[in-house]
């Protein structure tokens, strides 16, 4: 053992004695391969040294796994956790059966105070060591979170296109029917009269197969009955089916006790499938265009949050950037989340990275949905405050403990479970607004009310 640590450059220069001393209480660690070491969370009282094998540091991001590196023969591992007295922020692995040497915690400090070049090549090492992760893992993020909005807006993309795709599948029956019963009706001889209110009637029909009457289930079901008796008292075929259609168009049994003087009774039947072919035909349409309406909104709204074929910099409405966020995350807001909008009047435009400042309303919702459990309100307030433009996003959750607090924008810090998060989220907020806008992020929070206010200048630049 004393002749492997003294060509590792932790212990190179460290005094034969002590070296000898600190061999002494080196405790000898073997894994098989696949074994764990530790994992992410638990406490770390010891670093470790590979005698022999390979070790993956593993972290869970979202769910899935992310390999952060592989130690072999000769480097140190586990020390981060030493330094800051924290919970390990990793897992650690045999890739290979392995033999480690595991020092304390006491006499890695001992180490670290008494020698220089120990703590020197133990700096160069974390330094390095923190950039290779914080790189890997911001990645890992991007990655992540590209992939959970994706399946977002895909959810959201595909109730719409699933509209149109029934509705269209269901057009070539009813253009037949539609045609038939245009047939059907105008081979007979209608008297002007009887034209016009046919014509009066398809208008009607038309118009209220784009909005159909908002009606609580007991009172359709009741109004629904009653004219399903009528027709059926008249001898009218597919009276159940005519019902549903008349009431959608709003017309009443003594409407129809009124038609029926003018039409007699097979003229009758043919007149009501023939305005019930022409509300079929138009509510079709209507859900059609509806449905690519809502499709092309989102893509718009995608398009805008990404500001994708557009320059960094960008002239912005803030208010704009919030509501394509909103529409993005409206999946997760869906589920018992109520959002409420206090948008300043006359809120100047903004010069902004622009998609990123749209990352960083998506992260402090979204953290704001997972603190309320998906039940619950935001609150997002617009302002003007000595010449510079202020959002806050508040919640109504159960707030940030004050000793967490001024750790909130750490990088790696999270409260969240591991598995959860990476802790990157509101360090990548800091920084866009921060370190590139030249702005300011703070957070109060207490129990039931949580506010992030950021700040920015209306033209960083200047």
């Amino acid at each position: 053992m004393h002749e492997f640590l003294k060509k590792v450059p932790l212990f190179t220069d460290l005094a034969d004695d002590d070296l000898k001393k600190l061999c002494r209480s080196i405790e000898e660690v073997k894994l098989l391969e696949g074994e764990t070491l530790f994992e992410e969370g638990a406490p770390g009282d010891q670093a470790f040294i590979i005698r022999d094998g390979e070790i993956e540091i593993i972290k869970k991001s979202r769910g899935r796994e992310v390999l952060l590196a592989t130690r072999k023969s000769g480097e140190v591992f586990g020390e981060m956790a030493l330094f800051e007295s924290a919970p390990r922020m990793a897992s650690a692995r045999a890739g290979t059966d392995s033999l480690l040497y595991a020092v304390g915690k006491e006499q890695f400090d001992h180490l670290i105070s008494t020698s220089i070049s120990a703590a020197n090549a133990m700096f160069y090492t974390i330094l390095a060591r923190y950039r290779a992760t914080e790189a890997l893992l911001r990645q890992s993020e991007k990655m992540a979170e590209l992939g959970k909005l994706t399946a977002g807006v895909a959810h959201e993309l595909n109730n719409p296109a699933s509209a149109v795709k029934r509705s269209a599948a269901l057009l070539d029956n009813s253009v037949k029917r539609y045609d038939f019963m245009l047939r059907k009706l105008f081979e007979q001889e209608l008297s002007s009269e009887q034209q016009t209110i046919i014509n009066d009637l398809t208008n009607r029909v038309r118009e209220q197969a784009t909005q159909p009457p908002e009606l609580d289930s007991l009172v359709r079901s009741d109004r629904e009955e009653e004219l399903e008796n009528w027709l059926d008292q008249q001898g009218i075929d597919n009276a159940w089916d005519l019902a549903v259609c008349l009431v959608d168009v709003n017309i009443e049994t003594q409407e129809l006790t009124e038609l029926s003087e003018h039409f007699e009774h097979t003229l009758m039947s043919d007149m009501l499938d023939w305005l019930s072919a022409n509300y079929t035909l138009y509510n079709l349409k209507s859900e059609i265009r509806q449905g690519a309406g809502q499709i092309s909104e989102i893509v718009a709204a995608l398009k805008s949050y990404s500001y994708m074929d557009q320059a960094p910099i960008q002239t912005i409405d803030i208010h704009e950037g919030l509501d394509n966020t909103l529409l993005i995350l409206r999946n997760k807001l869906k589920s018992g989340m109520s959002v409420r909008k206090e948008y300043a009047n006359d809120f100047p435009k903004i010069d902004a990275y622009a998609s990123e400042l749209n990352q960083v309303w998506t992260n402090i919702i979204d953290n704001a949905i997972d603190a309320q459990d998906g039940k619950g309100e935001i609150i997002i307030r617009t302002k003007m405050d000595n010449g510079d433009v202020v959002v806050e996003i508040e919640d109504k959750g159960p707030g940030i403990p004050p000793e967490v607090l001024p750790r909130i924008f750490d990088p790696f810090f999270t409260t969240k479970p591991p598995g959860q998060g990476t802790g990157l989220g509101l360090d990548i907020s800091y920084n866009i607004i921060v370190q590139k806008h030249k702005g300011e992020i703070k957070v109060d929070s207490e129990p039931g009310k949580t506010v992030f206010k950021i700040r920015l200048p209306i033209d960083f630049k200047s």
